[in-house]
């Protein structure tokens, strides 16, 4: 038999009553099969599994494919969130794109964006001061867009009036006056906590979201850490 770690997200997790199972399938076993297993231990995710995503070890996948010895399996919504609420998470190598970001949270009912966009700083005062020449950002990829999702969920339970959510942190060498991470959140009114929201956004992000930067400077080079050690409170619930 194959043990199979079963991940659930979004409305799939509220579902199940769950965030995580583990399935034993038999050799050869495909996520048809599983998807049907799933539903006879889960019978309300019938329905939302349906139009659900499935992915095999961070890969998208499809009912057809076989499910490989000791799979990690997710399964989530599309992720744009629905119209209503698109939520965007990316972690990229690519230039940051305010414009692209807006595009992606922005309704014909949107009257208010707040953005909050983090940068390298060629000149660090706080503490003792140095120069730095350039970061280098390193992410643990899948795990870190799944707690990126997690934030974006946490912030729409703190603030109902929030629609769109875009998250995007970049990884790579950086140099100085560059973007890094944009956090965004829009909502009909300026009033509906979006101020709040997108500075608790990357508050989050720092203490939760596997993401590291090394600080490259005249002097060396050093991994730079924080002091935030999650505990259960931290998990998807």
């Amino acid at each position: 038999m194959n043990q199979v770690h079963v991940l659930f997200f979004a409305n799939l997790k509220e579902k199940a009553r769950t965030n995580r199972t583990t399935l034993e399938m038999p050799e050869g076993a495909r996520i048809s099969d599983l998807k049907a297993k799933l539903v006879e231990r889960f019978p309300d995710i019938e329905k939302a599994l349906e139009t659900a995503i499935v992915s095999i070890n961070y890969e998208f996948a499809n009912d057809g494919d076989t499910i490989p010895q000791g799979a990690e399996i997710a399964v989530f919504p599309p992720v744009s969130g629905g119209t209503d609420a698109p939520t965007y998470i990316e972690i990229t190598e690519s230039i940051l794109s305010l414009d692209n970001l807006l595009a992606r949270i922005t309704s014909p009912r949107t009257g208010a964006a707040c953005i909050f966009t983090g940068m390298v700083r060629g000149i660090t005062d706080r503490g003792e001061k140095h120069e730095t020449l350039r970061l280098e950002y390193e992410a643990y990829k899948p795990m870190a867009e799944a707690k990126m999702r997690q934030v974006a969920e946490e912030i729409r339970a703190r603030w109902p009036g929030v629609e769109g959510i875009a998250i995007i942190q970049r990884i790579g060498i950086l140099e100085p006056m560059t973007p890094t991470v944009l956090v965004a959140c829009t909502a009909a009114h300026r009033d509906t906590g979006v101020f709040e929201a997108a500075r608790f956004g990357i508050d989050r992000l720092k203490e939760i979201v596997p993401i590291w930067k090394k600080e490259i400077g005249p002097k060396g080079e050093v991994w730079i850490e924080g002091d935030y050690h999650p505990s259960r409170l931290d998990e998807q619930q």
